[in-house]
């Protein structure tokens, strides 16, 4: 699915007004001007948003020596981490444990399968808490991506018994399409407009429509698995699936998109989290999705 967390207007506000810390937010002081008729020399920065009358000493310029202003310049700059700011550090470091804690699940749900479901349902409501949170809230991130790695690792396991291989296949094949994304983002030739995101949405509805219906098809026993695994309509399958793996990777693109404008315009370092939460929401999806394509052919062969 896509990531909303990104789409909340708490999270729009805060990265356009980048909380009145820098970047894209940075205005003049109120109260300071300069120069202006009646100063004594017609220039420097009087404060007070009052001009200073006829015959007072407009206020001076603290002097340094020489080995103080070396010493101030010697300084480094002060960086995101310094200021409170979101920074591409701090988001990769977030990303990283939140799918170590995904990693971690995916192990004991390889090993005891039967946690697949409780995974995915803790999962669902996990997601959606943070989806719709004004604040970002680590706890529940971090638990969202535990319970994640329990689904992942069951449904795995349990194909992995049926195909093996199919998972490592399925790794390899994510990380490519990132990969591949992300370079692809970096190099300027996937950008998101307007446009793009509308059909985006309207695709969007339409997949979630239809994975709801196989999901009841299933609970009801009209069915006993997803859509194509079961030489029922493979072809269909597979391009279902194809459309499901391009709107995960337009989802990374709207997550890089975001990321990318919340650093310059000096978000919170707290919507790190954000972001975090954001590409790994996508990963689990775009992951599922390639494990079921790979499903379909070896199952079909």
């Amino acid at each position: 699915m896509a990531n909303p967390v990104f789409n909340s207007k708490n999270f729009q506000e805060q990265m356009h007004s980048g909380d009145g810390r820098g970047g894209a937010a940075t205005r003049q002081a109120p109260g300071w001007y300069q120069g202006g008729q009646g100063s004594q020399q017609g220039q420097g920065w009087y404060q007070g948003g009052q001009q200073p009358q006829y015959g007072q000493q407009a206020p001076r310029t603290p002097q340094y020596s020489p080995e103080q202003l070396e010493q101030m310049y010697a300084q480094p700059a002060a960086g995101p981490a310094d200021t409170g700011r979101m920074s591409y550090n701090d988001v990769i470091a977030k990303t990283i444990i939140t799918l170590g804690l995904v990693l971690v699940g995916a192990v004991v749900g390889w090993m005891m399968p039967a946690l697949m479901l409780p995974g995915a349902i803790v999962g669902l409501v996990l997601g959606l808490v943070n989806s719709f949170k004004r604040e970002p809230s680590p706890v529940l991130i971090l638990l969202y991506a535990a319970a994640e790695g329990l689904f992942l690792g069951g449904i795995s396991q349990v194909f992995e018994q049926m195909w093996p291989g199919i998972a490592v296949q399925a790794v390899l094949a994510t990380f490519c399409v990132f990969a591949v994304t992300l370079a692809l983002f970096a190099s300027g030739k996937w950008r998101v407009s307007a446009k793009s995101v509308k059909i985006f949405m309207i695709a969007m509805i339409g997949y979630a429509l239809f994975s709801l219906v196989n999901l009841f098809l299933m609970l009801f026993g009209v069915t006993d698995a997803m859509f194509g695994l079961r030489g029922e309509f493979p072809l269909l399958g597979l391009g279902i699936g194809v459309l499901a793996v391009f709107l995960a990777a337009f989802s990374l693109v709207m997550d890089f998109t975001a990321i990318t404008e919340g650093v310059k315009a000096g978000a919170p370092q707290k919507y790190s989290w954000s972001a975090a939460f954001g590409l790994t929401v996508t990963l689990v999806w775009l992951y599922v999705e390639i494990l079921r394509i790979l499903a379909i052919l070896r199952g079909n062969d």
